[in-house]
């Protein structure tokens, strides 16, 4: 191995700047180069990156999203109301139900208590008004909805009339007076067969 002098009263050229330094001020940068202490730059680090993984794409243990069941939608306080003496015609309040156009769907009553054998749940039938019973409206077939008011003859179907009411028509009972609320407390509408 040669042995260099010390160069204790040596001059040396920056290869940065190319001024005269004294050779024990000067320094190796990472590239080679021979530099005053006072222009060094150390290396920068994003020219040697930490090597990345690939982002992850999938999860451990997954399951595919369970399919709800569908649910009763409760109504408000006597939301039924008969269209006018002698119809079949029934409205119902029911702001923001999501019900489509044409679909069947089943009244129930107020739940009870208790349940029936084989924990299916129990309802009453709606409370019976103007001439049409309670028994009739919760038919378990349910009944086809047209979404919408129908006033004076005809279906109102603006996007509150259809977002907020819809009607059907009752299988026997007819309207006494017409214009008459009921239903009472409890009642909803939903799926003709409830599963748990």
């Amino acid at each position: 191995m040669p042995k260099y002098a010390s160069g204790k009263y040596s001059k040396a050229i920056s290869d940065r700047s190319g001024l005269e330094f004294p050779y024990k001020e000067m320094v190796k940068e990472w590239n080679g180069s021979l530099v005053h202490m006072s222009e060094y730059e150390p290396k920068q680090p994003q020219l040697e990156p930490k090597p990345m993984s690939a982002d992850a794409i999938s999860l451990a243990d997954i399951r595919p999203d369970r399919i709800e069941n569908a649910v009763p939608y409760l109504l408000p306080t006597n939301s039924f109301k008969t269209y006018e003496a002698g119809s079949r015609i029934i409205n119902v309040t029911a702001p923001g139900h999501g019900i489509t156009n044409g679909d069947t769907k089943r009244f129930r009553g107020a739940p009870l208590a208790i349940t029936a054998a084989g924990g299916s749940f129990q309802f009453t039938n709606p409370e019976n008004f103007d001439g049409i019973t309670g028994a009739n409206i919760a038919k378990a077939a349910g009944y086809t909805i047209t979404t919408g008011l129908y006033v004076s003859g005809a279906r109102i179907s603006t996007d509150y009339s259809v977002a907020n009411f819809f009607h059907f028509t009752v299988d026997t009972d007819t309207a006494t007076k017409g214009e008459v609320s009921g239903g009472g407390i409890g009642c909803s509408v939903g799926p003709v067969t409830l599963s748990a």
